[in-house]
C-alpha cells in the first residue's frame, strides 16, 4: 500500500467523493464528542464484560508470522492461506476464496487469493470487516540498503490486522448475543506489491473484490479496514479518505475508543490521506474507514517495510485495544 508519510491527495476520488456528497452519503455530524449521558453509563456498566482475547489474536499473528514471509507465489504464502480459511471455517464460518492470476507493476504474474468469511450469512444487512494478509516482497525501507531485496515478515504490516479478525471471528462463533446483522470477514491478498507514484500498483486484492462486489451487487453498510493495529506506540488518527467517506462511521469507532479509555490511542484528529484497502471499497460507493497507525511528524511504525516488521514490533496491548473496539461497535452500535 501506498502509505505516505504526508497528506497526498489522489485526484481521482474528488469525483468519487462528489458523487457521495450528492446524495447524501458524506452528511453527518461529524462532531467528537465522546463523553456519555446518565443514560449511556448505566447501560455500559449493565453490559457484559467484552470477549476479545488480546493473547489469543497474538498467538494467530504469531501462527502467520512462522510461517515465513507470505509474499505470493511463495510456499509461506500458500500454506499459510490454506491454514487462514481453515481457521475461520473452524469458527464456523461459511468461507469462499476468489482466485485469480495478477500481474504486478512490474511484470510479475502472482497468485492472488482473497480469503472471505460470512457469519450469519442469513442476516441481508451486513458488515464488512477487512485487513491485508500478504507481505511486503522487498525491504525496501531498511536503514540497512544489503536487505532492500529481503522480503518482510508483516507481523505488524498484515498479520496484525488479520489476526486481529481471526479472533473477533472466534468471538462471534462462541457468543449468540450479538444483533442479527450478518458480519462478513475479508482477508485481501496482494496488496503490498506496489510501488511509490503508481496509485493502481496497490491494493490489487481489494481492487478484485470491490469489482465482484459491484457486478454482484453486495453492499454492506459499513466497511472498516484494520491495518498496522499491533505497536505498541500506535496511534490511530481519523484517515482523511475515510473521514470523507464515512464520517459517521468514523464518529462511532472514535467515540467507543474513548468511552473504552483508548482516547490516547485513538485522537480524535486529521492524520494522512493513505492509499490502502478501503479506497476500492469506497470507489464502488461503499462507505468505509481505515483504522491504520499513523504518527505526527514521523508517519508509519519505525519497522514499516523493514526487516524489524517481526514479533518484536507487536504486542497483545494494542491488538486488544483495537479487537475491543471493534467488538464493542459490533455488539452495541448496529
Amino acid at each position: 500500500m501506498n502509505k505516505a508519510n504526508i497528506l497526498r491527495i489522489f485526484p481521482a476520488l474528488f469525483a468519487v467523493f462528489a458523487m457521495l456528497m450528492a446524495c447524501g452519503a458524506t452528511k453527518s455530524n461529524s462532531s467528537s464528542d465522546s463523553s456519555d449521558s446518565s443514560d449511556d453509563v448505566a447501560a455500559n456498566a449493565e453490559r457484559p464484560a467484552l470477549a476479545f482475547s488480546a493473547d489469543s489474536a497474538y498467538s494467530y499473528a504469531a501462527r502467520q508470522v512462522a510461517f515465513g514471509p507470505r509474499v505470493p507465489g511463495s510456499d509461506a504464502h500458500r500454506k499459510c492461506g490454506e491454514w487462514l480459511a481453515s481457521t475461520l471455517r473452524s469458527h464456523g464460518a461459511e468461507v469462499e476464496q476468489q482466485t485469480s492470476t495478477l500481474t504486478t507493476f512490474d511484470g510479475t504474474s502472482i497468485p492472488m487469493r482473497n480469503i472471505i468469511a460470512r457469519i450469519n450469512p442469513s442476516s441481508s444487512e451486513r458488515v464488512l470487516l477487512l485487513a491485508h494478509w500478504d507481505s511486503r516482497p522487498w525491504a525496501d525501507n531498511d536503514p540497512d540498503p544489503a536487505k532492500h531485496d529481503t522480503p518482510v515478515d508483516g507481523a505488524n504490516d498484515g498479520a496484525s490486522g488479520t489476526a486481529l479478525l481471526l479472533e473477533l471471528s472466534r468471538v462471534l462463533a462462541q457468543d449468540s448475543t450479538f444483533s442479527s446483522t450478518g458480519v462478513d470477514i475479508l482477508l485481501c491478498d496482494a496488496e503490498d506489491w506496489g510501488t511509490e507514484n503508481n496509485d493502481e500498483s496497490w491494493a490489487m486484492g481489494a481492487r478484485y473484490f470491490a469489482r465482484d462486489a459491484a457486478a454482484k451487487g453486495y453492499m454492506p453498510k459499513a466497511a472498516i479496514l484494520v491495518d498496522m493495529v499491533g505497536a505498541p506506540d500506535a496511534t490511530f488518527m481519523r484517515e482523511y479518505f475515510s473521514q470523507q467517506a464515512a464520517p459517521a462511521l468514523a464518529d462511532e469507532i472514535w467515540n467507543i475508543a474513548a468511552s473504552l479509555g483508548y482516547a490516547s490511542m485513538f485522537p480524535n484528529r486529521m492524520g494522512s490521506a493513505v492509499n490502502d484497502d478501503h479506497v476500492e471499497l469506497i470507489k464502488a460507493g461503499i462507505p468505509a474507514i481505515d483504522i491504520i497507525d499513523y504518527r505526527e511528524g514521523s508517519g508509519f511504525f519505525p519497522a514499516w517495510h523493514t526487516t524489524a516488521d517481526n514479533l518484536d514490533a507487536i504486542c497483545p496491548a494494542t491488538l486488544g485495544a483495537v479487537g475491543s473496539v471493534l467488538e464493542h461497535y459490533l455488539r452495541y452500535n448496529n
